[in-house]
């Protein structure tokens, strides 16, 4: 439309710049507001054109959403578990995880307790608590305590045991368990552990797990980013891909957001894929943590 249009107004105005003297005022003013309507008519065009552009970058958003209360759960006295993916008792063949991305377990500790010592190998696990403290050992020798505002990061690699306690006698404590599929089986096992400035990922996205570890994050072995938001109502961010043919799995922690027509509320999962960027609106203060991983496909 918006061609046409240009080239017609040239003609048009060639036109009008050969009428004579002795032409009527009249026709000059009917070729004015012919290019007058052609005009409109392209400028129409051309807002049709992007707002098509738009609604083709939505249609092309693949979104699969995972609510709160569809997930499958345990309870075991001293722990109460919601699992976002196909875990332990918990089989859903169509939530057997998201890309490379194979667990995340919503875990509430009682007091005092926790898992004993037991094995894992070849795979990424990251821990994020939510409220209270862990206490982590392992061995490789690590023996700490992780809180909110903290990650830890392991690469079970050829193997390794650890345990994780709830670290208070009188306070629960929650914090999700996370699982991604390495990028290399059969490595050298590692730990890492990382603090985090809540200020620092207000309004924004705050890198906290990446494969390299840039801007201070966590590494993992696997092409992988982690990201926190602490997001306040009214806000809208624009999340960016690190690598094109990644997905997105957004967790909301806290509060609800909006991502294209969906809403989301406090631990619903959205999983994002075939884009590669995206906005997320925040209806009320909320926190939410996006994780990038390949998609193995």
């Amino acid at each position: 439309i918006t061609l046409d249009y240009t080239l017609y107004q040239i003609i048009i105005i060639l036109i009008y710049k050969n009428l004579s003297d002795n032409e009527s005022m009249k026709r000059r003013n009917f070729l004015l507001k012919i290019i007058g309507l052609f005009g409109a008519f392209s400028a129409f065009g051309m807002g049709l054109g992007s707002l098509l552009k738009t609604k083709n970058k939505e249609s092309l958003m693949n979104t699969i959403l995972h609510k709160a209360d569809s997930r499958g759960k345990a309870y075991h006295g001293w722990l109460e578990s919601n699992f976002s993916f196909s875990f332990a008792n918990y089989y859903n063949p169509k939530r057997m995880g998201f890309g490379a991305l194979r667990v995340i377990n919503d875990d509430i500790i009682a007091p005092s307790m926790g898992f004993g010592t037991h094995p894992h190998r070849d795979m990424e696990i990251i821990s994020v608590p939510i409220y209270g403290s862990l206490r982590h050992k392992d061995t490789l020798g690590n023996e700490y305590a992780i809180k909110k505002g903290e990650i830890q990061t392991m690469s079970a690699g050829y193997g390794i045991y650890h345990s994780e306690y709830n670290n208070s006698d009188k306070e629960d404590a929650n914090f999700l368990q996370i699982w991604v599929l390495p990028k290399k089986l059969g490595i050298q096992p590692t730990y890492s552990q990382k603090q985090f400035e809540e200020n620092q990922r207000k309004n924004k996205f705050q890198l906290i797990v990446s494969p390299d570890g840039r801007e201070n994050s966590a590494s993992i072995n696997q092409d992988a980013f982690f990201s926190l938001s602490q997001l306040e109502k009214g806000k809208t961010l624009e999340y960016k891909n690190y690598l094109p043919k990644n997905g997105v799995y957004l967790f909301v922690i806290e509060g609800s957001v909006k991502v294209g027509d969906t809403i989301l509320e406090k631990r619903d999962g959205l999983g994002i894929q075939d884009i590669e960027n995206f906005s997320m609106d925040a209806l009320d203060d909320a926190e939410v943590l996006l994780m990038e991983v390949p998609m193995l496909g």
